[in-house]
């Protein structure tokens, strides 16, 4: 092997070859996107530590030779031959497969898997267990796990390797991420890890990172003029310009302990806020202030009260609120006044959000056992019940051209009433017309990945947050 130490290339240190073959590692910038060239092996990587997630999507370029040819992911103990690994791949005839040996003394086996033709693959370190995903993309992923101690000082990445010295393979890999997960010991809101501001293409499913910092960014949504996202951390909230690169914080006057429900309202001027007020012990109460900035005023009465939606009119504004010891869901005036209980179950209703055309509000309930998405009229009749399955289902955002939902899907084990941080979850869209969901993003994040209305202006995209430990 030549291991060949030059600039970084993307996420990535190093790029190691087989010496006569040792084939070529480029990053493109502006579609983030990795070609890796090579006819024996060609393995791009950095080194890891501790438990981690890579993740890629993955597709062969040009035919024939590639039948061949693999391309995957790689997670190694150094490099001799006899080192411990697991490698998860793709064929050019489109069969999944995962290799790995526990050692020195451990025997190569391998492992398939009943899907043909996946192009998302999903390596997860986690102590001594290795949990393996594959999908295609815009499907749930397919996942084993085996006991696998590879150690600690590892080597992850990329790779593409063919059986025949003198066919060349190439591959594009997209949508990479490679970082460390929350440690176990990591109390909610008392510690926070990495967060990147991202962007995805709903129809073609590539994401984009804009910007990230160590702590925790949260809930971007994009302003009516398509030139900014705002996102809350810290209790600010942050105005990131999509042509600079750049953000600067907003003036929100008092209001310094701001969470994730920062909505926009349709026509454009105002955002509406939620903001831990002293005057109420902490707990959060909605407020109004100009899109520019400024001194918000208050709206809800009472407390707790968690923001969502503004009406298609900009009249009322909709929200959860915990006001007879269950948390349902409320609308009350722009103005203020007396506020107007749309639900009322003992078990949680959440995430209300106005359609576009104003003919219904759309939220998340566990009423049913596990967290779905419904619907109902906007005087709260008609409470309508729109997923089925078992993942837990919040936050469904309609987008602009009315067409479509985007919401986020927890694994099932997550308790219904749970939206935490740090988990790998699915970010999923379903028609208005069949309420048919389907996956466009795999993501570790959660609680603050997309709380809010986060559609660009055009129904094109949507803005979000993932999370990670990014070195």
């Amino acid at each position: 092997m030549t291991n060949y130490q030059g600039p970084k290339i993307g996420f990535f240190d190093n790029h190691t070859g087989a010496s006569a073959t040792a084939g070529s590692a480029q990053y493109n910038d502006p579609s983030q996107e990795y070609l890796l060239t090579g006819s024996h092996f060609s393995f791009l990587w950095k080194e890891m530590d501790g438990d981690f997630i890579i993740q890629a999507r993955i597709g062969f370029i040009g035919a024939g030779g590639n039948a061949n040819g693999k391309a995957g992911l790689m997670i190694r103990s150094g490099f001799t031959s006899e080192g411990a690994h697991i490698s998860c791949s793709i064929d050019g005839n489109g069969y999944t497969s995962a290799q790995f040996r526990n050692g020195p003394d451990g025997v190569m086996e391998n492992v398939g898997f009943d899907l043909s033709g996946a192009d998302v693959l999903q390596l997860e370190k986690s102590a001594e267990q290795l949990h393996i995903s594959v999908a295609q993309h815009g499907s749930l992923y397919e996942k084993k796990t085996m006991d696998l101690d590879l150690g600690n000082e590892l080597q992850a990445g990329l790779f593409i390797s063919g059986s025949r010295r003198e066919q060349s393979h190439r591959a594009m890999f997209s949508n990479v991420r490679v970082f460390g997960t929350a440690p176990e010991d990591l109390k909610p809101y008392g510690g926070y890890i990495g967060s990147l501001l991202e962007t995805l293409d709903v129809e073609s499913g590539q994401r984009h990172i804009l910007s990230g910092a160590p702590g925790s960014w949260q809930a971007p949504n994009w302003t009516p003029d398509e030139e900014s996202l705002i996102y809350n951390a810290d209790g600010l909230l942050h105005v990131f310009n999509l042509a600079t690169g750049r953000s600067e914080v907003m003036n929100s006057g008092f209001a310094k302990k701001n969470n994730n429900d920062h909505v926009i309202s349709f026509e454009g001027t105002i955002m509406a806020i939620s903001h831990h007020s002293e005057e109420d012990t902490g707990e959060s109460v909605i407020y109004t202030l100009p899109l520019e900035g400024g001194t918000p005023r208050r709206i809800t009465p009472l407390s707790p009260s968690y923001l969502h939606g503004w009406s298609a009119d900009d009249q009322y504004l909709v929200y959860t609120g915990a006001h007879n010891e269950a948390y349902d869901i409320y609308r009350i005036s722009v103005e203020g006044g007396e506020e107007q209980q749309l639900t009322d179950f003992p078990t949680l209703d959440d995430g209300p959000e106005y359609s576009p055309d104003g003919k219904y509000i759309y939220f998340n309930s566990c009423r049913t056992g596990t967290m779905q998405i419904w619907r109902m009229d906007t005087d709260g009749e008609n409470q309508t019940q729109l997923t089925f399955d078992e993942y837990q289902d919040w936050f469904p955002h309609t987008s602009p051209n009315n067409r479509w939902i985007v919401f986020i899907s927890y694994p099932a084990e997550v308790p219904a009433g749970d939206h935490p941080f740090y988990k790998q979850v699915y970010l999923r869209i379903m028609s208005v017309y069949d309420m048919k969901p389907r996956v466009i993003g795999y993501l570790y994040g959660g609680q603050g990945s997309m709380n809010v209305p986060s559609w660009s202006p055009d129904s094109k995209k949507i803005a979000f947050i993932s999370n990670g430990i990014f070195e």
